[in-house]
């Protein structure tokens, strides 16, 4: 039909309505197969035809929509048409950088790591020596240990591991001596993460320089796949993706843990590599490896942000090194407990991104970067005043109500031949282009969650105030019945405007706005229940300690009692206990004597260490449920299930985005959903890859 519409030259509104069609059919054919496994054609494909829609929809806006009918009118029309720009400028530069081809890092490091092996079986002794630090500051003993215990584990010869305590804690002392660590502590904290790391450089004799959070667990091939490739003299950094076990806040709270996937995915799976592909790979903090020789010459870690990481590879890259981003999941650490604690962590980045700017790590002004990477960290670093325009679109649309004041004025067809293909292609594309990292709409709770916190610190780090460093706690959210006011209180305050604004537009005729005159109320009705998702988030759902609690992938088991087996599912493991699940036989059998201890089989589970005692008991008809404790609660048991947990190879899995539909349903239901506290079978899990049953027993429903 399109051809034939261009063939033979039918009115110019077919021709109009002809391209929303190919537009459809373009993102429709495009996500037929994974962004990654198609040619790089088909990308660049992908970002002209969101640029020509972003760009032709900005031309309409411009030329067609404005109210100029006031003074008050053209303020507020103009103030809008300049945020929408704005954001939409942002994604078109992101979208720019993608343009270019990332080098083959995965197939490198492949080759890098037979060369590693090689060398090893060879000459251990000529491996690069490596310093494994782990600074802390006030993280709970249990905790710290589990890291520790991680780093030691690692399987790498040469090897040595520090702790760097900012807090001067004596059990931490006694817990290095107890487990062969060295230990370093300060009396004076200044300068933070940078100054206690840089405190120790002097004493570091090692060629390389791995660095983890005191809650990130590395698996034991960390270093045998980072170390080979600094086989290459230029490289001076090897950034891995930082994981979480455990649910963050706003998923945890909702109850979306199927739904919805972190921020932090969408970053390590998209912009990190678009980043490679320029030259300007972030360093995250964490789980990372950097060559000594060159973090001596850039001065060691930048000290004069709260960023220090970000601040620090940008120096690497300025003094010439290549700056590598390695897309393997080798390492987990926690998510911050409380709503309250994220949010503290999100505008602490926000606040030391920006004040990277006043710093002479400055991608505006450092000497030796390219004009791409200085283009990417600069889009890196002003992606946190997105948080102004994001809060105008919130608020201009409340002049339909309140003002009786449209802030745009639609008298053509162009929202159905511009606005809605832009908006369709990219609710199409986003979870293509992320590589199933998000999808379009449901990651936007995060921007309403903290769309407050983060406008404070924007605004004190644009005047010269940026917050100072505190650490994000990991320890269990308080047991409280109300949400934090300073989160809470905002979102209150702008639900309240959103429903009187709504209420004024259905008490009275709405400003004239053909052809779409529901367009105010349905702004303001999506607008209610974002609001309502983000202020339902802000109560944190309790937890218990450190517990993280895991879903199995490969989950089939048997439970044998005195020659007695039962065919089950393990739908929930921890350092703590297990449950599972099963149903029993029609005439209901024989059943386990919950008095006795039980042993659980599967491949990942052999020995001794996995006996179990019952804890609770559900029936529901035919379906069984049981929680169980560990029996074996020995040093060496403790330290077995650690590695089955956390240390072994592919523990992580590379999860997807669910289809937008889908998920945007499970929003809905969890407004209306109350959530217990975490118990027994209301646990809040992610997936974990243990090891697959090599004949799994027939899974029962």
């Amino acid at each position: 039909m399109a051809g034939s519409v261009l063939v033979h030259g039918t009115g110019a509104g077919e021709v109009r309505w002809a391209a929303p069609l190919l537009v459809l059919a373009w993102a429709l054919w495009l996500r037929r197969r994974p962004e990654v496994g198609l040619p790089m054609a088909a990308r660049r494909s992908a970002i002209v035809l969101i640029a020509l829609l972003s760009l032709s929809y900005l031309v309409w806006r411009a030329s067609s929509t404005l109210n100029l009918s006031t003074t008050l009118a053209t303020a507020i029309s103009l103030t809008m048409l300049a945020a929408e720009a704005a954001l939409l400028g942002h994604g078109l530069l992101q979208l720019a950088l993608a343009w270019y081809r990332q080098p083959p890092v995965a197939k490198e490091a492949e080759q890098a790591a037979l060369r590693l092996a090689q060398l090893r079986g060879h000459d251990p002794q000529a491996l690069p020596a490596v310093d494994v630090l782990v600074p802390c500051c006030g993280e709970p003993l249990e905790l710290v240990q589990r890291t520790l215990g991680g780093c030691l584990a690692l399987a790498y010869p040469r090897l040595t591991v520090w702790l760097l305590d900012d807090g001067d804690r004596s059990e931490l002392a006694a817990l290095c001596s107890r487990l062969g660590c060295r230990y370093r502590s300060r009396a004076d904290p200044r300068q933070a993460k940078a100054g206690n790391l840089n405190q120790v450089l002097p004493e570091l004799a090692g060629d390389l320089v791995a660095v983890f959070d005191a809650d990130v667990v590395p698996q034991h091939d960390f270093l045998s796949r980072c170390v080979g490739l600094f086989d290459d003299p230029r490289v001076g950094l090897v950034q891995t993706p930082q994981s979480y076990m455990n649910a963050d806040p706003v998923i945890r709270n909702l109850g979306l843990e199927r739904w919805l996937m972190p921020d932090e995915e969408y970053f390590y799976r998209w912009i990190e590599p678009i980043r490679q592909g320029v030259g300007a790979v972030v360093c995250a903090g964490t789980s990372f490896v950097m060559r000594r020789r060159a973090l001596v010459r850039v001065g060691g870690f930048e000290t004069a942000t709260s960023s220090e990481d970000l601040a620090t590879g940008i120096r690497l890259s300025a003094a010439g090194y290549r700056c590598v981003y390695l897309n393997e999941k080798l390492s987990a650490g926690l998510a911050p407990s409380s709503l309250e604690a994220m949010a503290r962590q999100r505008s602490r980045w926000a606040s030391g991104t920006l004040q990277i700017l006043r710093t002479s790590a400055s991608p505006l002004t450092i000497p030796g970067l390219s004009p791409l990477q200085r283009l990417a960290y600069l889009e890196g670093i002003l992606h946190w005043l997105s948080v102004v325009p994001q809060l105008l679109l919130l608020l201009l649309p409340l002049s339909f109500g309140l003002l009786r004041v449209p802030p745009l004025v639609i008298s053509d067809d162009g929202w159905l031949t511009l606005a809605l293909p832009m908006v369709v292609a990219q609710l199409l594309l986003v979870r293509w282009f992320s590589r199933g990292s998000r999808s379009a709409l449901l990651p936007e709770l995060y921007r309403w969650v903290f769309l407050a916190p983060l406008l404070r610190a924007v605004l004190s780090t644009l005047v010269g105030r940026p917050l100072r460093f505190r650490v994000t706690p990991k320890t269990a959210p308080p047991q409280r019945l109300a949400p934090a006011a300073p989160l809470a209180a905002p979102l209150v305050g702008l639900l309240a405007l959103q429903l009187f604004n709504l209420l004024l537009l259905l008490r009275g005729p709405a400003p004239a706005l053909p052809p779409v005159p529901a367009l105010p109320l349905v702004w303001s009705a999506l607008a209610i229940l974002s609001l309502l998702a983000a202020l339902k988030a802000c109560w944190d759902r309790p937890g218990r300690g450190l517990e993280v609690w895991f879903q199995p992938l490969a989950a089939a088991v048997w439970l044998e009692q005195s020659g007695q087996r039962w065919p089950a599912r393990l739908t929930a493991i921890s350092e703590q206990g297990v449950e599972l699940a099963w149903r029993r036989a029609g005439d209901h059998g024989p059943e386990p004597d919950l008095q006795r201890p039980l042993h659980i089989e599967a491949p990942a589970l052999a020995g001794d260490d996995w006996q179990l005692l019952a804890q609770r008991l559900e029936r529901r008809g035919q379906q069984v449920r049981l929680g169980a404790g560990w029996l074996v609660q020995s040093a060496a048991a403790r330290e077995r299930r650690q590695t089955l947990l956390y240390r072994q190879c592919c523990r992580w899995p590379m999860r997807q985005a669910p289809p937008e539909p889908r998920a945007l349903l499970a929003v809905l239901v969890a407004l209306l959903r109350p959530l217990p506290a975490q118990g027994w079978f209301r646990r809040s899990v992610l997936p974990i890859q243990l090891a697959p049953p090599a004949a799994a027993p027939e899974l029962v429903s």
